[in-house]
């Protein structure tokens, strides 16, 4: 499976972590992608694929759009895949959507639902007869650059968010609500309407991921002290929170982490997805 991606150029780039280009034989058929803070949009070039979120499962043949999720979903792949896609700051989908972005929480929506099928149906065309990755990733730039709007209360995402990061989930929201010279409720409001999820969501989201990156795959795990270090009460909570975000205990997702590296060794797509075979 090739893989390219790039950062885009301002002011994309304070929206956006990276645009990216995926092609080729996926590693599994189904990866299971655990919640992270991140949101995502895919235009898909090539055969359908499918996104199973709990009990329901939906096709998705123009692509995408995934505000940031609160659960594990589970990505179904065609036996070839051919698509480009944005991997979006939290906040960063906000300015390109018709809809508050609470409206699409856990809810994957067509590309076309947001956009339009003529937009879309364009845009797609164009990336087909592009020469490569470069400028497929130049193509999807130019089209959401054009299509970024202003959007109320931005900054003030963005900034609080920009600090829940930094701090890896640990700090205190009442607190940033405060130092914003906010209400906690408006606070709200606004992550829901831009991010879709609440500060203490966010920030929820933002320890469990960067726990799950402090594990080293080759070594021995202390799991109680990594559950200290991450701040979680003791390994009983470090553990539900573990199953609510990956639906495994933390030594059975070791295991898959490990089936994944044994199997594939240096995949492009290892680092977060699970197989789900």
């Amino acid at each position: 499976m090739e893989y390219a991606s790039r950062a885009p150029r301002p002011p994309l780039d304070g929206l956006i972590d990276d645009l990216y280009c995926l092609a080729g034989t996926p590693p599994y058929a189904r990866l299971t992608l655990p919640p992270a803070p991140s949101a995502l949009l895919i235009v898909n070039l090539g055969a359908p694929f499918r996104i199973r979120i709990d009990l329901e499962t939906a096709e998705y043949a123009d692509g995408c759009v995934i505000t940031m999720p609160t659960r594990a979903y589970e990505f179904g792949y065609p036996p070839e895949t051919c698509s480009v896609g944005v991997h979006f700051k939290p906040w960063g989908l906000a300015p390109f959507l018709p809809m508050p972005a609470a409206e699409l929480c856990d809810r994957p929506v067509t590309i076309e639902q947001v956009w339009g099928r003529p937009a879309i149906a364009e845009l797609r065309d164009r990336l087909a007869t592009a020469t490569g990755p470069h400028e497929m990733l130049a193509l999807l730039e130019d089209e959401l650059m054009r299509r970024l709007t202003d959007t109320a209360g931005l900054g003030l995402v963005r900034h609080t968010s920009s600090i829940i990061a930094a701090t890896s989930g640990a700090v205190a929201i009442g607190a940033l609500s405060e130092a914003a010279g906010v209400s906690s409720t408006h606070l709200a409001q606004r992550f829901k309407a831009l991010v879709g999820v609440t500060p203490k969501r966010l920030a929820r989201t933002h320890r469990f991921t960067a726990t799950v990156f402090a594990i080293d795959l080759a070594g021995p795990i202390d799991w109680s002290d990594l559950a200290g270090r991450a701040g979680y009460f003791d390994q009983a909570h470090f553990g539900h929170e573990f199953r609510a975000f990956t639906g495994f205990t933390p030594t059975q997702y070791l295991e898959v982490r490990r089936r994944f590296r044994r199997e594939h060794p240096g995949h492009t797509l290892d680092g977060w997805p699970l197989p789900a075979d």
